[in-house]
């Protein structure tokens, strides 16, 4: 292109000052933006280093690179884009657009940690100038391409997350759920980001232009006027929209800094790598958003100001990659209506076929369309013709003459384009068959509605032909009426009509090391897990052993990544157990981030989840049973012992450190369990068990007291110590802990909580302190007091949180249920029925087993037996503990007689407690039991504790 004139837009200069005078109360305002404007674009045009606004995804800006690329050629192509991302670039060849280019920083250095994980992205589609460029520079020979923008490191240092959104997000954009989630909480780079900052402004527009938002204006007003224009045209449009919009927005100073240290920092660039390589720069291109075209910072071209100082980049580690990217993501990212991706797609593909016009692709690309090559060569072919026809004075006077496009334009009217009635009739039957096959029923005469009022819309909005937009809203207005029959509205189905919502893929060797592992050690399934979509894996490990490693993949992939990736069906794993067969349904196609952003954590799953593991364990809000469950998931999932121990001491150091109990109970649900565990699997436990065992009674035994008197300490939570305590008491007392210390702690422990009460009687039941007899009195005495009453469900909810410390106790609490139920008036007993349920949910695993099974035992198996039946505690010796039904110790002989019915028992457990002697005969009216125990005391009251015990 000819460099214009001097007075290039004089006459439009003129013009405008004559309207700002006329229109304005003074000319010096709206005279400073109108004449301003035509400074901007003059300026850029005057630019030797060819400037190229765009906007994002937009075809009107595709169309117009592919055919400026062709014709000029150029041999370096400067692109708006973070300079980073640059070698990820030549892997687009082996994905199906859209995907997205990714920074990504999981461990930050020089940011505040709460900001973690850091992403950047930046969606790249095939209607697009950046894709078309890029394309251009990566298969043509000589020709190179340089990213000028800020690294993804300055995206955080000069626009914190914390400072929040720009602007407002667009109402009619889709919610970030499902495919629209795709980038995740990731910033998007805006290459060719072109919005009115000014609310008035887009108001103004959208009022006036009769269009519900913002993608429907572009689409009326830019997009089709600018389909066929020629290369000033569009470069002059897109200069005068970028420069209106810039000086109409809002004077915010951050933004406004922000947007001039970008243009300040690819300016800067561009003119490093101008000197150092001593590239002229007319043979150059320059590719940036239309709104920093039109700049006026004195670093602006490339004889600008030199002085900028780039800020050297933090110490944080960032990854790269290629993640799947979705029109409905992108639209969701940048404020886009919904559907507007898809309709730009369609528009471009139609614009392909009206101009001739061949586009850029890079070779190898996936999802390729079958003309491609042929519209190609037809391009090439015809460009080689213009190029090698002589130029004509004709074409040459033209060209001088046509250097200002902007007056011809502007004081055009808009061109009407003709009805295209076999279009709009076939989207009519297409959105009614459509519209059935999701439950709606329409008819032929729906069809004739819709065309007839696609048409009346674009007339009420001064449009000869209808958008696809008014054809939507016609759709809506005739199909949906009032009900939507199935899953999908109208607008949706007109969306996928149009298009629909394509999702791109990333190919396999664009894939990180850890994403192309874990697709090879799955390989054995058989399937095909690129594509989208759940699928059902099926493993019989046991006749088919090469399947054993894939289940051990899937279990970490299921707890590394988003539920729904790997969910298993049938099969499960725990400590000590594996499933023989196991059924998956597979989504690792559908969840492809999630598994590339694992690749930027390491080369192995196994090393990821090691990492995770250890940043649970190691983090600030680390907890002993946080801890404990990375030991259990060492074990379960790595079977790393050495890393195991490792967190098994990082969780005894912890453990020391808490003054609360808030994760007492999952303590102790854990600790059960390892120990199971060890006990099962290894000759001796692990040292660090022993030394969590006897350092938990210790530190259980000191708190005691204050948790029992802490009114944030739960009931439930006091439990769980006194299960603890009580559950290892052996194994703590053999590592050399002292019983006398668990019996101060109860002693010492006063509390006033009715619930806590009734676990501190319970305590003292398992010590011996405190006997049934008098644990039965104290609760009677509590229903007669008619101050207590209203409290007494609290005790008994205290009862039954007692099981977990005092299993033996599970008859007592029936018959303190049964009691209440019995005793307590409707106004108490019917409102505290509901936290009975909850407690008994909440402790369900182990608690509710135990009163059921109790409960069971106690009371008649036939309604017939009701009327005769008498309960356990109203017969004689109700205040001995019974066994099988039978009282095992207490005053009287019936402990004597069940010793007596079972001598061989009898030798066996005396036996055991080191006891040698005879039966012997003291006379006919004793029994021989009555002698044994008294020549033996001492095992004859171990003997009780024993059974009171069990």
């Amino acid at each position: 292109m000819s460099a214009p004139a001097e007075g290039t837009f004089a006459a439009l200069r003129q013009e405008l000052q004559d309207a700002a005078t006329a229109f304005a109360d003074g000319p010096d305002a709206l005279e400073g933006i109108l004449l301003g404007i035509v400074d901007d674009v003059d300026r850029a045009v005057r630019e030797p280093l060819e400037i190229f606004p765009v906007c994002h995804h937009s075809p009107a800006s595709a169309i117009a690179m592919a055919r400026r690329l062709r014709e000029k050629q150029p041999k370096v192509v400067y692109l708006e884009l973070c300079e980073d991302m640059a070698p990820l670039l030549t892997e687009l060849r082996n994905c199906t657009l859209p995907v997205a280019v990714q920074s990504f920083a999981s461990e930050i250095d020089g940011f505040p940690a709460e900001w973690a994980p850091l992403s950047v992205v930046a969606p790249v589609t095939e209607a697009s100038a950046e894709y078309q460029a890029i394309a251009y520079a990566l298969d043509t020979p000589g020709v190179e391409l340089v990213l000028v923008d800020r690294s993804s490191d300055h995206v955080f240092q000069w626009e914190p997350p914390a400072g929040g959104p720009a602007e407002p997000a667009d109402p009619d954009a889709p919610a970030a759920d499902g495919d629209t989630a795709l980038h995740g909480e990731a910033v998007g780079v805006d290459i060719g980001d072109l919005r009115p900052r000014f609310a008035e402004l887009e108001e103004h527009l959208l009022r006036h232009g009769r269009v519900r938002h913002w993608s429907e204006w572009w689409h009326q007003y830019v997009e089709l006027p600018l389909g066929d224009a020629d290369h000033d045209t569009y470069r002059q449009v897109m200069l005068l929209i970028g420069s209106l919009f810039r000086r109409l927005a809002p004077g915010d100073p951050r933004r406004v800094r922000v947007d001039e240290d970008r243009e300040r920092y690819m300016w800067t660039r561009m003119r490093e790598h101008l000197a150092s390589t001593g590239t002229d720069p007319e043979d150059c291109l320059y590719v940036c958003g239309a709104f920093h075209a039109a700049s006026r910072v004195a670093e602006f071209g490339v004889d600008g100001a030199d002085g900028f100082v780039i800020a050297p980049p933090s110490g944080t580690t960032w990854q790269h990659g290629l993640i799947p990217s979705s029109h409905a993501a992108i639209e969701a990212q940048f404020g886009l209506a919904g559907g507007s991706v898809s309709i730009a797609a369609t528009v471009w593909a139609k614009n392909l076929k009206r101009t001739g016009v061949a586009p850029f692709r890079l070779a190898g690309q996936g999802g390729a369309a079958k003309s491609a090559g042929r519209t190609a060569r037809k391009a090439v072919a015809a460009a080689a013709a213009r190029t090698a026809a002589p130029a004509s004075a004709a074409d040459t006077a033209g060209d001088a003459a046509a250097a200002d496009k902007l007056s011809g334009f502007l004081r055009r009217p808009p061109v009407l384009d003709r009805l295209d009635e076999a279009e709009l009739l076939g989207w009519s039957v297409d959105v009614v068959h459509a519209a059935r096959r999701n439950g709606y029923l329409a008819s032929t005469a729906d069809a004739i509605a819709v065309f007839e009022t696609s048409i009346l819309l674009a007339g009420l909005r001064d449009r000869a032909k209808p958008t696809p937009y008014d054809f939507q809203d016609a759709a809506v207005t005739c199909i949906e009426k009032d009900t939507v029959p199935g899953r999908r509205d109208v607008r949706r189905i007109v969306e996928i009509m149009m298009g629909g919502d394509r999702i791109g893929r990333v190919g396999y060797d664009a894939l990180p090391p850890l994403a192309r592992d874990v697709h090879d050690r799955l390989a054995p399934l058989g399937l095909p897990l690129e594509r989208r979509g759940v699928q059902r894996a099926l493993l019989d490990i046991a006749g088919r052993p090469e399947l054993g490693p894939c289940s051990d993949v899937l279990w970490m992939l299921r707890h590394l990544m988003p539920h729904g990736a790997a969910r298993p069906i049938m099969g499960e794993r725990r400590l000590g157990e594996r499933s023989l067969q196991e059924s998956w349904d597979l989504a690792l196609g559908t969840h492809q981030r999630a598994l590339i952003e694992l690749g930027y954590e390491g080369v192995s799953i196994e090393q990821v989840l090691e990492q995770r593991l250890r940043r649970k364990a190691y983090g600030p809000q680390a907890t002993a049973a946080t801890v404990l469950e990375a030991v259990e998931e060492a074990e379960l999932y790595l079977g790393s012992r050495r890393l195991a121990d490792e967190l098994g001491i990082r969780a005894l150091e912890v453990l020391s450190a808490e003054r609360s109990v808030d994760g007492a109970p999952e303590v102790l649900r854990r600790v059960r369990r390892l120990l199971a565990y060890y006990r099962t699997s290894m000759p001796v436990l692990p040292g660090w068990v022993e030394s969590f065992v006897a350092t938990a009674y210790a530190h259980y035994c000191t708190l005691l007291p204050v948790a029992f008197a802490d009114e944030d300490a739960g009931v439930r939570h006091v439990a769980a110590m006194l299960g603890f305590l009580f559950g290892m008491e052996g194994l703590a007392l053999s590592l050399g802990c002292d019983r006398t210390q668990l019996e101060l702690a109860v002693a010492q422990s006063h509390p006033e909580d009715p619930g806590k009460t009734a676990l501190l009687w319970a305590a003292h039941v398992q010590l011996g302190t405190l006997t049934r007899a008098d644990l039965r009195e104290r609760c009677d005495g509590l229903l007669g007091n008619p101050l207590v009453l209203p409290a007494y469900p609290r005790y008994l909810s205290g009862f039954v949180h007692a099981l977990e410390p005092v299993p033996g106790l599970a008859d007592f609490v029936v018959e303190a249920v049964s009691n209440a139920f019995g005793r307590l008036p409707d106004p108490v007993l019917l409102p505290w029925l509901p936290s009975l349920i909850g407690t008994l949910r909440a402790g369900g695993a182990d608690l509710a087993p135990l009163i059921i099974r109790e409960a069971g035992r106690t009371f008649p198996g036939r309604l017939a037996d009701l009327d005769t039946w008498v309960p356990p505690w109203r017969r004689p010796g109700a205040d001995e503990p019974l066994v099988f039904g039978r009282p095992v110790a207490g005053p009287g002989t019936g402990g004597l007689a069940l010793l007596a019915d079972h001598p061989a028992t009898c030798d066996a457990v005396a036996g055991l407690l080191g006891c040698d002697g005879a039966w012997q005969a003291a006379g006919p009216p004793a029994h021989p039991a009555d002698v044994l125990l008294t020549r033996h005391p001492d095992t004859a009251a171990e003997l009780a504790v024993l059974f009171a015990a069990v």
